[in-house]
């Protein structure tokens, strides 16, 4: 932490705190005695978007870290009306907070700012990390492009990191859908079964991001993926296994057109599961970060215990 910071009681500012793992980073900061500020469009947030970069600043003011998750969901079917809010609302973001850090008399330390382990390519081949991983193609990589642009040029000298973060497991979130399926008797492979899977413990998430915020020499990309990815294949097998309720023994595949049909359905898209997300950690192994979950079988056990019996609720976009 930053020795000159004068308060006895440091303070967090998170952006997007309501969300899934926000709730989750907040809820560990309080237990470890931070304040924590958010910023939002609730009447409860501290500061809010669309009031001016000012108001911002009065809550960034003397902040140890800014932790923006802000971001439209992107389980939604990707139409023009819902990508260009998807874009706006990470970019738009991302802009007003460079511009109020750079209004900043005593700046936070350090801007932790969302991104996406999906800016790397389609890999099956050989994991992605920060330093040799190959950029992708598409809508999703476009998006996460244009937000590590818009903070790679924010008028700032705050240090800056972008989270490129894999799927968060954690009891609810983007877990949920994947054990329903596998209650219900879907919990085969999901297409062919081979994309991997890159994922890391909401636990992890917090971890990562207080290791981060106490590394002063880390800046740029960093993965927040768990050391061992998996097949889609091992995934649902490990999901029945843990979590799969009456559906452990039966394991249905579904084939990429069932997946594409039942993407219109629910209104997403089946991309979200059949690109192939290899995303390695080097920058936080290389660091010295030592995870909580490296192991997928350790985690779904975790988040067993918390997790209730029969359908679990999925949020839409």
């Amino acid at each position: 932490m930053n020795p000159d910071r004068t308060e006895l009681q440091p303070t967090v500012v998170i952006a997007g705190a309501s969300g899934f793992i926000g709730t989750h980073l907040r809820r560990h900061f309080l237990r470890d005695g931070f304040r924590v500020a958010s910023i939002g469009r609730h009447a409860s947030d501290d500061a809010r978007w669309g009031e001016g970069y000012l108001g911002l600043t009065s809550v960034l003011e003397g902040a140890e870290a800014v932790i923006n998750l802000a971001g439209r969901s992107v389980s939604c079917r990707y139409t023009q009306r819902t990508a260009d809010e998807i874009l706006r609302s990470r970019t738009e973001a991302t802009e007003a907070l460079g511009r109020a850090l750079a209004s900043c008399g005593q700046p936070p330390s350090v801007w932790l700012n969302a991104s996406t382990g999906t800016i790397y390519r389609d890999a099956r081949d050989r994991p992605q990390d920060e330093r040799t991983g190959e950029l992708g193609s598409g809508f999703s990589v476009a998006v996460a492009r244009a937000w590590e642009q818009e903070l790679a040029e924010a008028p700032t000298a705050v240090r800056k990191v972008a989270l490129r973060t894999t799927i968060a497991l954690g009891a609810g979130g983007a877990l949920n859908p994947i054990i329903n399926l596998a209650r219900m008797g879907f919990g085969g492979p999901q297409g062919d079964g081979g994309q991997r899977f890159s994922w890391i413990h909401l636990d992890d998430v917090y971890g990562a991001v207080r290791h981060l915020m106490d590394r002063p020499d880390i800046s740029g990309p960093v993965n927040l993926a768990a050391p061992e990815a998996v097949t889609n294949r091992e995934l649902m097998d490990r999901v029945r296994r843990h979590v799969g309720g009456a559906g452990e023994r039966v394991a249905v595949p579904l084939p990429a057109w069932a997946l594409e049909a039942g993407a219109r359905i629910i209104r997403t898209e089946a991309e979200l599961v059949l690109k192939s997300r290899w995303v390695h950690p080097g920058v936080l192994l290389d660091s010295g970060y030592r995870f909580a979950f490296p192991v997928l079988d350790d985690a779904l056990a975790d988040i067993a215990a918390a997790t209730p019996r029969g359908l679990l609720p999925v949020p839409l976009g």
